[in-house]
């Protein structure tokens, strides 16, 4: 017999390459060899590689919560990666007396900087996503600074913090160095959605602070795409070399003298913190990293002296970072085996599947006592 049944329900297509891809198989995985049974609910199109368009993403949303509200009796938890348009499945959840815990990875206003013409819909995104939190049996907060937020979002019920995680098996320095790579590069991998930075990194390539024999590299897929070709065709310094697999990207990073990780948020405003799971992959492969500075990510970088700090938006800051470590080979090396023994010992997936499991058990467990004090 399984420990429990899950349901775990991601709105947002989990692909190849992205880290939405790489937390929800690694938690999912995580928990399955430990015991649990869990079936995962995603959309169909997330094996595609192309994008789909608006009313394609809300039928199927309506399409798959449809499906798991009618199976929700199978399970004994439902754990929802979140999301705005969840709200059908987490109250149905309620009212099938059936626990929900939501995954949290950042405030309301991350999905306006991906697609700033939602700005006008800011009150209405808003009010289904808290709606969903204060609901809820129990919530993962992915920083501090996100948790205490959540408070402040008047959510009183139990909030665990479960950072981003690495696969050490995939991301460690003894990976074989991709072939037919510049001498010297900084790299970016992952989805190009804005607030990753992209358009930052772009200007920072043409600063004339960049050094003249280092390239950057731009490994993934996604929004801005077309951009970052462009970029290609027009810069000598940049080099897009396409999607790769997941467990390819570790050859393009282990070499590279910087990982970069500008990450932007609306108005550069944050107090909810950022701890991406690119960042840790980049320390894996004991590669430093140039970092924005948002709560999580930076103070990660400062307390293990593994890389360098920036403000965010700040492309000359960029190139400047870049520089530095172009000048100073062995420093750089030296962040770089920093940020390997940070991350090995506190950063693996198997740790944060733990996590989450004893958050599931207690939630199980406390939601089957209230039952028990109702029914007598």
């Amino acid at each position: 017999m399984p420990k429990a049944r899950i349901a775990y329900l991601t709105l947002e297509a989990p692909r190849e390459g992205q880290a939405s891809y790489t937390h929800v198989f690694s938690i999912v995985n995580g928990l399955r060899a430990l015991g649990y049974e869990v079936d995962l609910y995603s959309p169909r199109y997330a094996t595609s590689e192309e994008s789909p368009g608006l009313w394609r993403r809300i039928w199927e949303y309506i399409w798959l919560q449809s499906r798991l509200i009618g199976a929700l009796g199978n399970y004994d938890l439902l754990y929802i990666r979140a999301h705005n348009m969840a709200l059908p499945v987490a109250l149905a959840a309620r009212l099938r007396n059936v626990p929900a815990i939501h995954e949290v990875n950042g405030p309301y206003t991350d999905i306006i900087t991906t697609y700033p013409w939602l700005k006008a819909f800011e009150w209405p995104l808003r009010a289904l996503q808290q709606t969903q939190y204060l609901r809820a049996d129990a919530l993962i907060a992915v920083t501090p600074q996100l948790k205490a937020w959540l408070r402040d979002q008047g959510c009183d019920t139990t909030i665990e913090v479960v950072p981003n995680g690495v696969d050490l098996d995939v991301f460690n320095p003894e990976r074989e160095p991709r072939a037919e790579l510049p001498e010297r590069y900084v790299v970016f991998f992952g989805g190009f959605a804005r607030w990753q930075g992209v358009h930052t990194m772009i200007e920072a390539a043409s600063s004339a602070a960049w050094p003249q024999d280092t390239h950057l590299v731009f490994v993934g897929d996604g929004q801005l795409r077309a951009d970052v070709e462009e970029a290609a065709r027009t810069n000598p310094r940049i080099r897009y070399i396409g999607k790769l697999p997941y467990r390819d990207v570790a050859s393009v990073v282990v070499r590279a003298l910087a990982g970069l990780v500008p990450k932007t948020r609306q108005d550069d405003k944050d107090n909810t913190g950022l701890f991406p799971v690119k960042l840790c992959e980049i320390l894996a492969c004991g590669t430093p990293a140039i970092v924005s500075d948002y709560a999580g990510q930076a103070d990660l970088i400062r307390s293990a002296d593994c890389g360098i700090v920036i403000p965010p938006d700040a492309p000359d800051a960029l190139a400047a970072a870049v520089a530095k470590l172009a000048a100073e080979p062995a420093t750089a090396a030296e962040m770089g085996r920093r940020g390997y023994a940070s991350v090995r010992h506190e950063h693996s997936w198997k740790a944060r599947s733990e996590q989450t499991a004893a958050l599931i058990d207690a939630t199980i467990g406390a939601h089957r006592a209230q039952n028990q004090r109702h029914d007598t």
